[in-house]
Order: C-alpha cells, then sequence, then structure tokens
C-alpha cells in the first residue's frame, strides 16, 4: 500500500526521494509528498495524483538538504488530496513523520492532544501521531518516538525527521514493513527495497515492534522498549531490470508472458523424479512429521485465497487429508479451531499482507505448526513462519497478480506430491504428476502465442460490463481468479461460480448482454460442464469456452473457443488461468484502464 522511502547523505536528496517513490508507484496510492532538513527548517511539498505532478512541483520550487523522507499514500482516514497527503508536520512546523498502517486509537490520543492545544489540520490518523510525539520530544527524537509508540494500538511503519536534529531519521515498524539500507556514506529507510536498490544493495529487515536510528555515521537498532537489537544484513540478489517493463506496454503483459520461466524456477530443485516426490527443504519437516499431519488449513486473501482453493482440491484429491481454506481477514475475529497435527499455511505474495499475518499469528498462539508461502525474502511472513516455501517468481509491479498465483498453485502442487508420497500416492503417480509438470512451461508458451486472438475477443466483449465465470471441480478457483482479475484492473462487475450453482440464482442473469465464460477442459467433469453450456446458449447467453486442443463437441456450442493443451486435473488451473489473465489484460487496455496501477487498489496490503 503506501510507500516510504527516507535517507541521509551526501547527495541530492530531494532527486533521490523522489526516484524511490516512483520505483514504489506499483503498489498503488493517490497521493505523493517530501520534507527535506535545510537551514535549521522543515521543508514540505506534496501534492495529490501522480508523482509527477510532484516532481513538476519540485521543479518550480525546489527543496534539498542532507535528510529528507518521502511518501506515497493511499488512503485510509481521510480523502485523497493535498491536504491528507504525507508527510505530516507537528503544530510549530518543527517534527515531520510518514506514515504506513493504521492507528486505531487515534480519536482517544487526538482528544487529549486537542486538550493540550494541539489543533488539527487534516482527517488523518497520521497527524495525530506526529504531535503525539513533539508531545514527548525533549531534545530526544528516539526517545520521543519510543515513548509516543507506547501510547498506540495499531499498526505502523513510521520515518520521523526534526529541524533541530538534521543528522538523523528515526524508523519503527509494527504489522507495516520498514527496511534499513546501508549505502555507501549513506543510509536509507524504505517500506520496499525496490525504493533504494540504485544505491544500495545492503539491507537490514525490522520486526515489530522495533527501530532504528541512522545518521551519516551508521544505524542503530533497538526495540520500542529502547533494548540494543543486532540486526544480521541482508544482501538483495535480484536486479533493477526485473522491475522493468522490458519493451512490454505494462508490468501485467510482462509477468504473463515470464510464466513459463517463473513456473520453471519455482519448481526446479524441488521435485525428484526418480522417486517421484518433492524436495522442500524448506518447509523444515521430516518424513515422520509429514505423515503425523491430519488437517491441514490454508490462510489467504483475494488471488492467494484462490490459490489455496486449487491447493484444497490437490491435497484432498492425493493426499487424501481434509483440508480449509480461510479468508485470513476473517480467521482470527471468530473462535478458529485447530486440533493438533494441524497444518496451517499462510499464502502471501507480498508475506507482508496484514489480514493473513494477523491471522498466522493467532494460528501460532494456538500451537499449531505455521509454513509460509511467499515471493518475497526477508518478508515477516517468511521470518515468523516455522518453514515454507519461497516462490521465485522475482518482483510482481503490477498490481493484479499473475505469475505469483501460477507459483503459488505449482509450490502447493509440490507441497501436495510431499504430503501424499508419505502416504498412499504410488511412484508411479507421482512421476507421472512430475513429467507433466516438466511439460508446462512449453505449453503455456503456446498458449501466449494465441495472443492476438484472444486481444480480438477482448474487442468484441470490452463493451460489455458483466460477465459470468464458470467452472467445476479444479477450475471452479480459476473461475473466480479470471473474474477477479476483470474486476481489478478493468473495472467490470465479474462473478466466478461453480459451474451447477449458476441454476441456483444467477441463471436469472442469462441473456444476449451477459457473456458467460466458461472453462470446459477435459478432466472428469466434461460432460456436466457440457450441459452448462447448453443451458446458457438456451437462454441466449454467449459462450467464451476454454477448451482442450481438438475440442470439437464444445466448439459446435459456444460462441468463440480458446484452447489449451491437455494436462492432468491437478496442473489445469496452469494453463486455464492464462488466458483468463490475457483476456482480462486486453479489455481493460481496450477500456483505457490503468493497467498496472488500478484505481483503490494496492500491491502490498498492509492495513486491516
Amino acid at each position: 500500500m503506501c510507500g516510504i522511502i527516507a535517507m541521509i547523505g551526501n547527495g541530492p536528496t530531494s532527486k533521490t526521494l523522489v526516484d524511490g517513490l516512483r520505483r514504489l508507484e506499483y503498489r498503488g496510492y493517490d497521493s505523493s509528498g517530501i520534507a527535506v532538513i535545510g537551514d535549521g527548517t522543515i521543508d514540505v511539498r506534496k501534492s495529490e495524483g501522480k508523482i509527477a505532478r510532484l516532481a513538476q512541483l519540485l521543479q518550480g520550487d525546489p527543496v534539498d538538504g542532507r535528510c529528507g523522507i518521502a511518501h506515497t499514500r493511499w488512503a485510509t482516514h481521510g480523502e485523497p488530496n493535498q491536504k491528507n497527503a504525507h508527510p505530516h508536520t507537528s503544530n510549530d512546523g518543527k517534527l515531520a513523520l510518514v506514515h504506513n498502517g493504521i492507528i486505531e486509537n487515534y480519536r482517544a490520543l487526538k482528544v487529549g492532544l486537542s486538550q493540550r492545544g494541539y489543533e488539527f489540520h487534516t482527517d488523518t490518523d497520521s497527524e495525530v501521531l506526529v504531535n503525539l510525539i513533539h508531545a514527548h520530544y525533549r531534545g530526544d527524537l528516539a526517545a520521543a518516538v519510543r515513548e509516543s509508540l507506547v501510547l498506540v494500538e495499531g499498526t505502523y511503519g513510521i520515518a520521523v525527521i526534526h529541524a533541530d536534529e538534521p543528522d538523523r531519521i528515526v524508523g519503527a515498524r509494527n504489522g507495516s514493513p520498514l527496511i534499513v539500507g546501508l549505502g555507501d556514506g549513506e543510509f536509507f529507510l524504505a517500506s520496499d527495497v525496490a525504493a533504494m536498490l540504485t544505491r544500495t544493495r545492503q539491507v537490514i529487515y525490522l520486526d515489530d515492534g522495533e527501530c532504528a536510528i541512522i545518521t551519516a555515521d551508521g544505524v542503530e537498532t533497538c526495540t520500542v522498549a529502547n533494548e540494543s537489537v543486532d540486526k544480521e544484513v541482508t544482501e538483495v540478489t535480484w536486479d533493477l531490470d526485473q522491475i522493468e517493463k522490458g519493451g512490454f506496454d505494462h508490468f501485467m503483459l510482462k509477468e504473463i508472458h515470464e510464466q513459463p520461466e517463473t513456473i520453471r524456477n519455482t519448481f526446479r530443485g524441488r521435485v525428484v523424479y526418480d522417486e517421484g516426490d518433492g524436495h522442500l527443504g524448506g518447509l523444515n519437516m521430516d518424513t515422520s512429521q509429514l505423515r503425523d499431519i491430519e488437517r491441514v488449513v490454508f490462510l489467504a486473501c483475494g488471488t492467494s485465497f484462490h490459490a489455496g482453493l486449487v491447493g484444497e482440491y490437490m491435497i484432498e484429491d492425493l493426499a487424501r487429508l481434509p483440508v480449509e481454506v480461510e479468508y485470513a481477514s476473517e480467521f482470527r475475529y471468530r473462535r478458529p479451531m485447530l486440533p493438533p497435527n494441524t497444518l496451517v499455511v499462510a499464502i502471501s505474495q507480498s508475506g507482508e499482507t496484514v489480514d493473513t499475518l494477523c491471522a498466522m499469528r493467532e494460528a501460532k498462539k494456538q500451537g499449531a505448526r505455521v509454513l509460509g508461502i511467499t515471493n518475497v525474502v526477508g518478508s515477516t511472513i517468511a521470518r515468523e513462519s516455522d518453514g515454507g516455501v519461497y516462490i521465485h517468481a522475482g518482483p510482481e509491479i503490477g498490481v493484479a497478480s499473475t505469475k505469483a498465483f501460477t507459483c503459488q498453485v505449482t509450490a502447493l502442487a509440490i507441497l501436495t506430491l510431499c504430503l501424499a508420497r508419505v502416504r498412499s500416492l504410488k511412484l508411479e503417480e507421482g512421476q507421472e504428476i512430475i513429467h507433466a509438470l516438466h511439460r508446462i512451461p512449453r505449453q503455456i508458451d503456446r498458449i501466449l502465442e494465441q495472443e492476438e486472438q484472444i486481444r480480438t475477443l477482448a474487442a468484441d466483449y470490452a463493451g460489455h460490463s458483466n460477465f459470468l465465470y464458470l467452472g467445476r471441480g479444479y477450475n471452479y478457483p480459476i473461475a473466480l481468479e479470471g473474474a477477479l482479475k476483470l474486476k481489478e484492473i478493468s473495472y467490470v462487475h465479474a462473478e466466478g461460480y461453480p459451474a451447477a450453482e449458476m441454476k441456483h440464482g444467477p441463471i436469472a442473469l442469462i441473456d444476449k448482454d451477459m457473456p458467460v465464460v466458461v472453462l470446459c477442459t477435459h478432466d472428469s467433469t466434461y460432460e456436466k460442464i457440457k450441459g452448462n453450456v447448453q443451458e446458457v446458449k438456451a437462454r441466449s447467453g454467449r459462450v467464451l469456452a476454454i477448451v482442450t486442443d481438438g475440442d470439437t463437441e464444445i466448439a459446435e456450442m459456444a460462441d468463440h473457443v480458446i484452447t489449451v493443451p491437455p494436462t492432468l486435473d491437478i496442473l489445469s488451473p496452469l494453463l486455464n488461468v492464462i488466458p483468463l489473465q490475457l483476456l482480462a489484460y486486453h479489455i481493460a487496455v481496450l477500456r483505457e484502464c490503468n493497467v498496472d496501477q488500478p484505481r483503490n487498489l494496492a500491491k502490498s496490503v498492509t492495513v486491516e
């Protein structure tokens, strides 16, 4: 969601900060701003809208200095406008703050500060926090931050500066990521490595309840209780060209086309054909522990939830274990039951999704073993889980997830092998799955070769305002995912359903103006799904069908078809989702939507 970049050094601070903000644009935002200490005062510039407007403002009214903070805001409290944009300053203008997260008790804190004479000019919780720190300031910024945070309930990742301490930035985190960057004569705080990757690859990941004090001489880390903490320095291994478009019109399209390689990266070295088994050393579980599992619970949100649904079908089908897929945002607000020998798996692309993180912590509190499936090395879920799997998708910049989804599904297929082979899955069956998995990247290449055909179909469907997506079995979650992609980036209302459920209500919507996307590939539900297509056509609905190469029966019934190569049922989601991603992308482009940064959405959801 919101993005933070702060630095102290000898270079052109404002230019570096704005460049850092540009690399955070993919996260989703509605305003931006910068605050720099110069000549004993804090100069603030901020603007609603895109970072380009802030850069234009700085051209006409520049600021600079050795120490500064900057921010992209995704509105929670108050409208997205210049007034509510960050950085926020104290009443006297001497203290400035940028903040990601939500202060849950800000109203009570605001009342107390108002009684002490503080005035408030924005609608944000962050303005309350900056004045709270000011109220505790007695010449030591780090102490004021720590004393204030003891009173705060909620989540935060913050960077704070004070005009009287021009060579110091104080950062702290609780539930919202914050990373320290160690450069050559310069030091950084950021919510995402991408913001500072042009300047350093050496980073420190702060944990919840920790603070960092950065100066021109170095970095100190401690807890909010002022206990010193020794932190490990990590080297970032991916390159900047991985977050460039590489000749594609949008990041999303680039990431769709990267999937053959990213899926290979996910399974490379993790499947053993001779044993028909998966090898996931990061699980930190031996064979007996895998065999002792009696139940699996997936915790996830959005696209990751749909990956979890695919995982449910996989594990119940092959490992014969009961599986539940829980919306992480709901999990801890009821009284979940986690009996002994329950394995909990938290799925999150960023590893920072706050709903999933909180649900994971609740599961750990109940004594469950928790695994994480995430894309970001060093993320909070990766650090706090008992073990897990990095999906190795590389940086995913487009807000609407594509390659992370297919890599999550690939990782879940390997986890399924690990669970199934210690139970009843035969060697030959495991080998068949591994052989089919190795074919998937080349098969996706064949689907991608149909992009021009899919773009032409998109032009035929782009004018519709409602879509229905239908699937059965393994393809029901793909119907949900296809509908979500269309909603996210084209702002078209779309719903995914199990195909048989159409008769239980949604069939009332079917007419000539309701396109129905049906997943009709050859699997165990094929005969049933043919009947669903006929039901739609009998009511004058338009059918766009995803079918297996060589299918003629569905082609005779449907208005349009997109073909995919044949594969095993368990792996069919990896192929069938590709044309749905391309369809959503091209419809969004034709509707002139902002594909990479859809309105109101954020890449990493770090507020509840």
